[in-house]
C-alpha cells in the first residue's frame, strides 16, 4: 500500500499545483447550484428534500468527470513520463489504484464542498438526513464508476481530447442503458434476458435507488464490480503497452 499512497500523493499534489483543481471545483459547485435552483425549483418545490440537487449529478459527472480523468494516463503517454513511472519499483496495479483513488478523493472533496445546501435544507425544513447521506454515497459511487471508465480510456490513448470524447460517449450509453429509446430497437430480435441485462447496466437505475435512501447491496455491488472491471482492464492495457 506504500506504493499506492505514494502515487496518490503525487497525483493530488499535481492537481493543486495547477489551476485544474480550483477550476474543476468552482465549475462543479456553480453548476450544481445553478441546476438545483433554476431547473430543480428547489425553493418553489415546497419540500425539505435534496432530490432536485442530486437529480442533476449524473449529467454533471457526464462532462466534468471525463474532463478530470482524461489526463490520468494520456498525459503520461504524451509527455513520456509513463516510461519513468513504469521503471519505479511499483506494480502496475499500484499505479492504477493510486491514480484512481487520488481522482476519486478529489471528486469527493468537490462533492463535500456542497455541504451548504445540506445546511440550507435543514434550516428551511426537516428533511430525512438518512436519505441525504445515502444520496451522497450513491453520488460518490457513481462518480467512481465514471472515473474508472475514464481512467481505462485514458490509458488507451495519448490524446486527451480523444480520451474525453470516448469517455463521454461510453458514460452516456451507460446512463441511458435502461431507457426505452435505447432498448426498443432490440425488442423482437434480441432475447428478453439480454435486454434485461442491458437495462440493468444503467447508472441512473442504480443511482436513483440509492438516492431515495434504499441502500440495496445489489446497487453497491454493481458499482463495485463496474469500478473493479474497468480498473482491471486499465491494468491489462498498461501491461500490453509495457510489453510492447
Amino acid at each position: 500500500m506504500n506504493g499506492v499512497t505514494a502515487i496518490m500523493r503525487r497525483e493530488l499534489q499535481g492537481y493543486f499545483a495547477t489551476p485544474l483543481a480550483y477550476v474543476f471545483i468552482v465549475i462543479f459547485l456553480v453548476l450544481a447550484g445553478w441546476f438545483t435552483f433554476n431547473f430543480g425549483n428547489f425553493y418553489n418545490g415546497g419540500q425539505a428534500s435534496l432530490a432536485p440537487f442530486f437529480n442533476y449529478h449524473p449529467w454533471l459527472y457526464l462532462f466534468l468527470v471525463p474532463a478530470l480523468s482524461m489526463r490520468l494516463w494520456a498525459e503520461e503517454h504524451k509527455t513520456g513520463t509513463i516510461e519513468l513511472l513504469m521503471t519505479l519499483p511499483l506494480d502496475v496495479w499500484q499505479s492504477v489504484a493510486g491514480k484512481f483513488i487520488a481522482a476519486w478523493a478529489f471528486t469527493a472533496l468537490a462533492l463535500a464542498l456542497t455541504f451548504p445546501i445540506w445546511i440550507t435544507v435543514n434550516y428551511l425544513g426537516e428533511p430525512d438526513n438518512g436519505v441525504i447521506v445515502a444520496a451522497y454515497l450513491g453520488s460518490l459511487m457513481m462518480a467512481g464508476g465514471f472515473l474508472a471508465i475514464g481512467s481505462f480510456v485514458s490509458a488507451t490513448t495519448n490524446n486527451q481530447v480523444i480520451a474525453f470524447i470516448v469517455t463521454v460517449v461510453i458514460c452516456f450509453v451507460m446512463l441511458m442503458a435502461g431507457f426505452q429509446p435505447l432498448l426498443s430497437p432490440l425488442v423482437g430480435w434480441v432475447p428478453l434476458p439480454i435486454i434485461d441485462a442491458v437495462a440493468s447496466l444503467s447508472f441512473l437505475t442504480h443511482f436513483a435507488s440509492i438516492s431515495k435512501g434504499v441502500i440495496d447491496a445489489r446497487d453497491l455491488i454493481y458499482f463495485a464490480l463496474l469500478i473493479g472491471t474497468f480498473l482491471y482492464a486499465n491494468v491489462l492495457v498498461l501491461h500490453m503497452k509495457k510489453a510492447g
